[in-house]
Formats: structure tokens, sequence, C-alpha cells
């Protein structure tokens, strides 16, 4: 049995470092490139899936809206027969305002408790120590 070199080792054999060099960073910027075109790719069409989501929710948003306010007119009109037609519009706001309220403090409550990226922050925090000890391992 005879230790023949394979093509693949020819080549090597014949070729210079510069241009095997040269080679695979051909191939890195091509595998790059394709790489970024990909990822656009995807982003494009997550984009367009997010904007065809959320013209759905606001269009949801719209039709919750008016449901609310046609319930808030029917609430208005069925409460004047019992009272009097502004005082059944006064307690029809008056509810909106305490569930307005409620709902404005639970929100501040919410906004409270965030806390931002306490994990990145920290990261960052580390990177100029991080640098520091690489340069004096130099």
């Amino acid at each position: 049995m005879t230790d023949l070199p394979t093509p693949s080792e020819r080549k090597a054999a014949d070729t210079s470092l510069g241009d095997l060099l040269g080679e695979v960073t051909r191939d890195v910027s091509t595998l790059m490139r394709q790489e970024v075109e990909l990822a656009k790719a995807e982003v494009r069409q997550s984009a367009t899936r997010a904007g065809k989501g959320a013209g759905l929710v606001g269009g949801a948003g719209y039709a919750g809206h008016l449901t609310v306010l046609f319930l808030s007119l029917a609430a208005w009109w069925g409460l004047g027969h019992v009272v009097d037609i502004a005082w059944a519009a006064v307690i029809v706001a008056v509810i909106w305002a305490i569930v307005a309220a409620v709902l404005a403090v639970l929100g501040r409550q919410e906004l409270r408790k965030i806390q931002g990226a306490p994990n990145t922050v920290d990261s960052l925090k580390r990177i100029p120590d991080a640098l520091k000890r690489n340069e004096e391992n130099l």
C-alpha cells in the first residue's frame, strides 16, 4: 500500500500559504455576506408579520373602544329611565372615572417595578476590568 497524496494534499502542497489564506478569507467573506442576507430576509419577514399583527390588534382595540362606548350609552339610556337623564350621565361618567383611577394606580405600581436591564449593566461594568487584566498579561 503506497501513501499517495490525495488531490487536496497535492493542491495544498502546490499552493502558497498566502494563496490559501486568501482563499479562506474569500470563503469567510462570502459566508458572512450570505449570513447577512439571510438575516435581512428573516427580519423583513418578521417585520411584515409584526406590522400585520399590529394592524389587527389596533383594529381590535378600535372595535373594543366602540363596544365600550355603546355599552356606556346603553347604560346611560337605561339609567335614564330610573333617574333623570343628566344624573344617569353623571353616574356613568363617575363609574368610568373610578375605572380610570384604578387602572392608573395599577399602571404606576407596575412601572415602579421596572428595573431596566440590570444584568446587562453589570456585565458592561465588568468589560473595562476584563480588558485591563488582558492588557496586563501582554
